[in-house]
Formats: structure tokens, sequence, C-alpha cells
């Protein structure tokens, strides 16, 4: 009997069994990382009080000196498109609280140098993902219960943590006085119709060169950064005040359409000027007859707002004029003066204007003159600050360290908690995530390690800038937190470990969860990357 023949299998594989090529999308998630750590490595010895500055250098020649993270980001040019995510990131940091805009990158930096580890180690890049979500959550909950209620009431709480702020500024010197002025500011604007909300667009700083940061001042009011107009002899103070915002122009009207007008004697040449005169003269008597004595007029860009005819007859009025407003002032102004601007001469009236106790023009020494407006009635929820410099570097970065300082009292106007500075909630969080992990299975107990031991970045970045031994610092103070001192950080004036309450270094909620929350977002996106595609 014949043995029937074995089939041999068939060495044709099918579509599952086919090789992929898994070099190049690997090489390109590195690539990202390693653009993106770059990044990183570049403003990370900016961080903290004892962080260096950076002197940035335009194309066109512009010099800027700061060491805030957001304004560094912004002015690099980043080509690689992953890197760019990074400076979109402190940009998202930076509009959600306003400071901790190094912070935010330096710790994306260090989650990307832990994923990259993870990466080498063969685990997939979307459980990476998921378990860094679920890590950042959990942080989260852990920063909100170490967190301290406050009240806006309690004013000195407000004032530590803008002075927290201020303290990595190149301008830290000056926090005594900056700080109260950023809190004085925003809880001005604050409308007890909505208490967590804070615009700070009704927040206007007006720069202006001369003097010294100590000169910078809370004016409640309205400050503009003109001259009033001189000609003719113009008044340059006015008490008891009646201002009209203006948005026309008082001069004599154009043709619409381009065209030239032949005059052939003289007797109409007098005709045209007598016409204008008397247009003009119009014009001012309706102006006149409201009791408008403060014209506020915004810069035209058709024709000339006001003419040097036009200037003579309001300054024989008594009327005394700001001209050159800018557009987008406008909205601002009318908030504060409580009134409404005016579009044409036919609808000036009298329940359009603003009241005010003085108008005046203020002489700043060297630093030339501005247009202050006191006494409004019936004030809006506005406020103006006034910053002085010695020269435009440090104007510039007034400017900047006042706005985080605005930002930072914003955050707490929004969440009323706060925490310790110093790398103290950091390495906190990092030991309670580091238990948490112990409790995990699988490879999310690796991920969620990594994601702990990244955040150690922060209190050791911390010591490095300030010349301290990293290692050391780190050691004692996991140990101090161990034995449960949640509020031990590095004190950098004193070069040791402190409870970082005592010592006033205190930062909003706000800060550091978007920190985390944003950076680990950012995070995950570069790692679901495995290609890049270059559309011409």
């Amino acid at each position: 009997m014949a043995t029937p023949a074995v089939q041999q299998p068939r060495s044709v594989s099918s579509k599952t069994e086919s090789y992929v090529d898994n070099k190049r999308k690997e090489d390109i998630r590195l690539a990202n990382i390693a653009a993106a750590r770059a990044v990183a490595d570049a403003v990370r010895t900016s961080l903290g009080p004892k962080g260096m500055d950076k002197m940035i250098s335009t194309a066109s020649g512009e010099v800027i000196i700061t060491n805030d993270g957001a304004t560094i980001l912004n002015k690099m040019e980043v080509l690689q498109p992953a890197a760019k995510m990074l400076v979109e990131l402190s940009k998202s940091q930076d509009i959600v609280a306003g400071d901790g805009t190094t912070t935010v990158v330096v710790i994306a930096g260090a989650l990307l140098k832990q994923c990259q580890s993870l990466l080498s180690n063969g685990i997939h890049p979307t459980v990476i993902s998921d378990a860094l979500h679920k890590a950042s959550q959990k942080a989260v909950d852990v920063l909100t219960a170490m967190a301290v209620p406050v009240e806006l009431t309690d004013r000195d709480s407000l004032v530590k943590s803008a002075s927290t702020s201020l303290n990595s500024k190149v301008v830290s010197q000056y926090s005594t006085l900056l700080a109260p002025l950023a809190v004085d500011a925003v809880l001005s604007v604050v409308d007890p119709a909505k208490p967590d909300l804070v615009d700070l667009r009704d927040v206007k700083i007006v720069k202006k060169l001369g003097g010294t940061v100590d000169d910078t001042e809370l004016v409640k009011g309205l400050v503009f950064d003109k001259k009033v107009s001189h000609t003719a002899g113009g008044l340059t103070r006015v008490e008891n005040a009646k201002i009209a915002v203006i948005q026309f122009q008082i001069s004599p009207p154009k043709t619409d359409i381009e065209q030239s007008i032949v005059v052939s004697d003289y007797t109409q040449m007098d005709r045209i000027l007598k016409e204008e005169r008397n247009y003009i003269l119009g014009m001012i008597k309706k102006i006149k007859a409201t009791g408008c004595n403060v014209l506020l007029i915004q810069k035209s860009i058709l024709r000339d707002a006001v003419t040097d005819l036009s200037l003579h007859y309001l300054a024989k009025a008594k009327i005394l004029v700001v001209k050159d407003v800018e557009r987008d002032e406008i909205e601002f102004i009318t908030k504060t003066l409580n009134c409404l601007p005016i579009a044409n001469i036919e609808h000036f009236r009298a329940e359009k204007l603003g009241h005010a106790d003085c108008v005046e023009e203020v002489s700043l020494g060297d630093g030339g003159k501005i247009v202050k407006i006191t006494g409004i009635k019936d004030i809006g929820r506005t406020t103006n600050v006034l910053v002085r410099g010695s020269n435009q570097l440090v104007l510039d970065e007034a400017e900047r360290s006042l706005h985080d300082a605005l930002c930072v009292v914003r955050c707490l106007v929004n969440k009323r908690f706060l925490i310790a500075g110093g790398g103290a909630p950091e390495i906190e969080l990092s030991r309670q995530l580091g238990a948490w992990a112990k409790v995990l299975q699988g490879m999310e107990s690796y991920c969620v390690r990594s994601f702990a031991e990244a955040l150690e970045v922060i209190p050791y970045t911390l010591a490095e800038n300030a010349g301290l031994n990293p290692i050391v610092i780190v050691t004692e103070l996991r140990n101090r937190h161990a034995q449960g001192e949640i509020n031990a950080g590095i004190n950098v004036r004193k070069g040791q470990i402190t409870n970082i309450l005592e010592e006033n270094v205190v930062q909003p909620l706000l800060v550091s969860t978007s920190a985390i929350t944003l950076a680990t977002e950012c995070v995950r996106m570069i790692l679901k990357i495995d290609d890049i595609i270059t559309v011409r």
C-alpha cells in the first residue's frame, strides 16, 4: 500500500507576515525628541531666581536682554517642526498662567529624555503616551491636595506670590515696589459681578523713558504718552474738564476722488479760504456749545485730523487738544472716562462727554512730557501703570516682568490656591508618583516611574543655576520629603533647604498644574508623530 505524499508548506508569505521597516519611523521620532530637547536645554539655564539672562540680537539690530522663557523662545528662529511645538507650548503657558514659561519647557525636555530611554527599551509610544496622561492627572490631584486656600482680602499673600514671580527677573531688586503695585492694579479692575474673571486689557502699561524703575507708579485715571498740542498757545491744564473722544477730523473736507481744482483769480482763492475758515469755525462753535473743554482726537489716516488753523481756533475757544490717539486705545479710554466716542459733528452732545477734575500736561524732566487725566467722575474699572526706566532695555524688561506679576495675581483671582515654590511641589510629586508606580502593574508602572524621575529636573536645575551641588541638594530634599516635610524646598539665597512657605516663596496653584498638564500634552503629541511629510 502506497503511503500518501506529505504536502510541503508553501513559502509564499501572507500580508500579515510581510516585513515592515520601522527604522525610518524610529529615526524621525528620535530626531523630533532631540530637536525639542535642544530647545529645552537652551532656556534651562535661565530658570529660577539665580538663572542667567539671555541677550537676543534680532536681524534688525534690536537687542533684548531677558530671562523670560516665552520671550526667549518667541525671538528664536526655530525651523524644526517638533521644536516649534515647544515654542507654542511656552506661548500656551503664557496665555493660561502668564508665569512658569521656562518651567513648562524644562519639564517637557526632561519628559522627552525619559521617553527616549523608554522607547529604546522597546516600549510602544502609545503605551507611554497613555501612562503619561494618567500620571499628569494624578499629579494635578496631588498638587491640589498640597495647596493652601487664599482669599483676595489677604493682600500679603498676593504680594508674596507676585514677589516670587519677580524674583527671577532682571528687575528683581525692584520687587518690593512692583509686587504691591501689580496686586493693587489687578484688584482695582476685578468686577464684583464676575469675581473670578480679570481682563488684563483693563490694566494699561504706559512706558516712558527716563528716571529709574523706582519712579514707576499706579495712576488712577488716564495717562497718555503724548504732549498737548501747543500750536497757537493751546492750554496745558484744565480743571473741571468735560472730555470728548472724537473720531472725525476738524479740518477742511476733501473730495472722495483724486482731482485738482484750478483757481483762476484771487477772489476765488479768498472764497475757498473763507469757506474753510467758516467750516472749521462752525464745527468748533458746536463743540463749545456743549461745554466741552478737552478734545481727544483719534489718529486719521485719510487726512489730517487737525490743521494749524483749527488748532488756532480751538486755542482761542480755550479747548485743550490731545491729538493722534491710537484707534485701539479708544475702547479703553471710553471705558475709563465712562463716555461715548463721537463719530460725527452732528452727534456731538453733552451727554456723550466724560467728566474729570483735572487734565494736565506733566513734565518728566529729560523723559519728555505726558498727559494725565485724574479725578474722573464715575470711573470705569480700569487702571494705568506708568513704567519708567533709564534705558530701553530696562524699560522693556520691567514691562515684561510687571506683566508676569499681573498674570500671577490674575491666576490667584481665577483659582484661589497657593502652593510652595523652590522645587518643593515637584519633589513631593516625584515621591508620591514613585510610590504610586509601585502599586501599578506592567509597562504602566515603568512609565509612571520615569514621569516621577523627570519632575526632579526642576529642583536639580534650581540648585545647579544657584551654584550649589545639585546631587547633594536633591538627595537631601528627597530625604526631607520622605520624613513628611512637604513644604521643604531650595532656598537659593541661603544655599540650603528650608521650609519654603515660611520664606514667603509661594506661587499660584494654576501655574504648576497648567505647566505639568501642558508639558505632558506636548510630549504625548511629539511621541505620536512617526513621520514628517513636507508639502511644497
